[in-house]
């Protein structure tokens, strides 16, 4: 149900195709699941205060909102990475 909402939130504040931007959180260790994920992606890091944690902020073409919900299922399939 939740995906359904975020759908609609989605078709109703972007015009597809349109730029968006995936933030995630993970352990800097495990960074690279993510990155070997986003191919195609303009792709940001930026490290914790200690380095223990990373941000990688992902950003891409996409052709409609299901297109998004698709990265972001992808993405929960990584464990311990928090999607933002």
């Amino acid at each position: 149900m939740e995906n359904e909402k975020f759908k609609a939130l989605l078709e109703e504040s972007y015009q597809w195709p349109d730029y968006y931007e995936f933030k995630f959180i993970i352990k800097t260790d495990d960074k690279h699941l993510i990155i070997e994920r986003l191919t195609g992606f303009r792709i940001h890091e930026t490290p914790s205060k200690m380095g223990n944690y990373t941000s990688v902020s992902a950003r891409k073409l996409m052709a409609s909102a299901e297109e998004v919900l698709e990265i972001y299922k992808l993405m929960s399939t990584i464990k311990g990475v928090i999607s933002l």
